[in-house]
């Protein structure tokens, strides 16, 4: 069917319809088609005079007290109308197949700094047991992800409960509480814990990335004191890399199961001391926007993998 035809087509008759003259058809009558398909005689008949009127066609010889017999038209009519509802059933069948099977495409976003962890390790056990999903993976910072969502770029965030709004569900899934990185070879290294005062006069490389550096330094707002920040940087192993040649220290929530930067330098992962609230990692999505069962699987596989106290690629807190 061409553009124009697109243009001026117009279907003005229903399956509904359809169904009421095939049974009707089948059993030669209107009373018997409406003990037959439960349905009222003035309905089959009135489907019956519509479809006849829209086709200009006389589809049934009316004979008094002795039912209805198929015109030659009626017939032909009677075998395209069954062949087109089979159709329809079809098409049913497979919409339901499709709503049914974990297959399609997926887009996941994920916070920058937690993808090289995280992302990886759920990704392949999702696909081992869904290779069917084509899955893409998106990171960004949390801002970033939550414009994502509005726009239906994504199907679910993995990111921090920070600043979100009215529009967005949000599942927490783990705690991640905020440490203190470190050279491997400070004196402060081997601490249990360490008071953020003791650093105050200390060189900071702040973590630059929106939202993220806001809730780092309302941690020193909360103390009462102004950090020195002498470097900063949006990406995360530039931060470790920095700490690690001894440029000073760093506040960070994620914790890369490698306790090196990339410069292959050594790094250190002390808690900060005192009562913080941690970060809280779970899933966002955008309230209203229908789940295709791909993105509700991939929910369900994060439930099981993601916890406080075990995160995929993250080491353990002393």
């Amino acid at each position: 069917m061409n553009d124009l035809d697109l243009r001026t087509f117009s279907m003005r008759f229903t399956l509904r319809q359809l169904a009421y003259f095939v049974a009707a058809g089948e059993v030669g009558g209107v009373t018997l088609a409406s003990e037959r398909i439960n349905v009222s005689q003035p309905s089959i008949s009135a489907a019956i005079s519509q479809l006849e009127a829209e086709f200009g066609l006389q589809l049934f010889v009316r004979h008094h007290a002795q039912g209805l017999s198929l015109t030659p038209a009626g017939q032909r009519l009677l075998h395209a109308a069954k062949a087109l509802l089979q159709q329809a059933e079809d098409l049913h069948g497979i919409a339901d197949e499709v709503a049914k099977s974990v297959s399609g495409p997926l887009q996941v976003g994920s916070f920058r700094t937690l993808a090289p962890m995280l992302i990886p390790e759920l990704c392949k056990g999702f696909l081992a047991q869904y290779p069917a999903v084509k899955l893409q993976v998106s990171e960004d910072d949390e801002a970033a992800l939550i414009a994502k969502l509005r726009r239906a770029e994504i199907n679910l965030a993995l990111t921090y409960a920070i600043h979100l709004t009215d529009d967005i569900a949000f599942e927490p899934l783990a705690e991640l509480p905020t440490y203190i990185l470190l050279p491997a070879d400070d004196p402060l290294a081997h601490e249990k814990s360490i008071e953020l005062s003791v650093l105050a006069e200390k060189p900071f490389i702040l973590l630059d990335m929106p939202l993220s550096k806001e809730y780092f330094l309302n941690l020193f707002v909360t103390h009462g004191i102004t950090p020195n920040i002498t470097a900063r940087s949006v990406s995360p192993e530039t931060v470790r890399s920095f700490v690690a040649c001894g440029f000073g220290y760093s506040l960070m929530t994620a914790r890369p199961m490698n306790m090196a930067a990339v410069n292959g330098k050594q790094l250190a992962y002390v808690p900060l001391a005192g009562d913080h609230p941690p970060m809280v990692l779970g899933i966002a999505t955008l309230k209203g926007l229908r789940k295709t069962r791909a993105t509700e699987r991939f929910e369900e596989h994060c439930r099981e993998l993601m916890t406080t106290v075990n995160l995929p690629g993250m080491a353990p807190m002393r």
